[in-house]
């Protein structure tokens, strides 16, 4: 038994390796029988991209005006509904008038006097029937009493304030019976129409345009008039369209930002002051641009490559030097000049040397404004 022993244990050894070199040489078979990674690939293209910015803003009246008494008298009733709509001209308060009709009626006889007078004394100085310094005398009491009647009957006016422009009425700051001093602050109207959005340019991103528009690379619209919208915190995109009508020529040393302004139009004040939104400044355009979506590029310690597919579909890396974001792409300096084709997806399984299996390219995904009402 032990001479049977020694001849089985050096057999069954000699038949597992056999079994496991065929297996290896199974699975290396299969290896080569393996087909390339299947990816994606994205078109690079040269060509002119609109340059779209976007910005946190807030919303403000055109006109936010303070309404303000201009006498002082007791206010005897509120006129208007706070937070309704008013017209220019439309009474908001009405002041106690009787002290300032009295004044008028005492400055109308004060005047009428004065008048008489003046018109005895002309013709008698005419005919030198009167000194030089009666005439002087009589005309300076009708100049100041027509003047006095003209300020009393403004005073007389004040005891009715009015809004001084169309919009929406705030809270009255000063309630019924009290008594107001001249430049008292009775309440707030907001003219929404036009509706101004104000916004903040950081000071590295207006430097950035600059650069590139002494490059060449980038066109400023028409006497640097941009289009402007905006997208309302329930996600929508307002459906008018609007002009940034001011870009300050400083840097706030506060804050480090450019501010600016957009003017919308509101008929139906659909937007109201205070409001926070985000808005797209559209107008500069970058000039014979290559943009390519972020997630084809590789940041390495070597630097930031893309992975190139040649005719034969064969991967190539590429160092690229990349300068802004815009949106969801770069904004290639050098590297690509257009017309390659870049790994987009499955650029994981791509090796350097080696073929992948390619799908249709993909269009450029530049990441502009969405359109309106989207």
């Amino acid at each position: 038994m032990k001479n049977v022993a020694r001849y089985i244990l050096p057999v069954a050894l000699c038949g597992c390796l056999c079994l496991l070199a065929a297996c290896l040489g199974e699975k290396q078979q299969q290896q080569k029988q393996a087909p390339p990674p299947l990816v994606t690939l994205f078109a690079v293209e040269a060509k002119d991209h609109p340059y779209p910015a976007e910005y946190q803003a807030q919303t403000q009246g055109s006109k936010a005006v303070e309404v303000r008494s201009r006498v002082e008298a007791i206010i005897e009733k509120r006129m208007y509904t706070e937070g309704d709509y008013v017209k220019a001209g439309q009474l908001l308060f009405q002041l106690e008038r009787d002290q300032y009709e009295a004044q008028a009626q005492e400055a109308a006889a004060k005047y009428e006097n004065a008048k008489r007078e003046w018109n005895r004394i002309r013709p008698l100085y005419e005919k030198n029937a009167v000194s030089q310094k009666d005439r002087d005398t009589a005309l300076a009491n009708y100049d100041s009493a027509r003047a006095a009647l003209r300020q009393a009957r403004i005073n007389l006016d004040y005891c009715q304030v009015t809004s001084p422009v169309s919009g929406f009425t705030g809270k009255e700051q000063v309630t019924p019976g009290n008594l107001v001093r001249n430049d008292s602050l009775l309440t707030y109207v907001n003219q929404t129409d036009p509706l101004y959005v104000n916004f903040a340019i950081a000071g590295p991103d207006l430097m950035r345009r600059q650069q590139l528009a002494a490059e060449k690379r980038l066109e400023y619209p028409k006497d640097k008039r941009y289009k402007a919208r905006i997208r309302l915190l329930d996600g929508t995109m307002y459906d008018r369209e609007g002009a940034v009508t001011f870009i300050d020529t400083r840097v706030d040393p506060a804050t480090g930002v450019v501010k600016a302004r957009a003017e919308f139009p509101n008929s139906d004040d659909r937007v109201m002051p205070g409001q926070y939104v985000r808005i797209y400044m559209e107008g500069d355009t970058l000039k014979n641009a290559v943009l390519i979506p972020q997630k084809c590029v590789l940041m390495t310690q070597q630097g930031t490559l893309v992975m190139v597919v040649d005719k034969d579909n064969k991967v190539t890396p590429r160092p690229v030097k990349l300068n802004v974001s815009i949106g969801n792409d770069y904004l290639v300096d050098s590297g690509l000049q257009g017309g390659e084709r870049i790994v987009l997806e499955g650029l994981v399984k791509a090796r350097p040397g080696q073929p992948v299996r390619v799908e249709a390219p993909k269009a450029p995904q530049g990441q502009a404004a969405p359109a309106a009402g989207k």
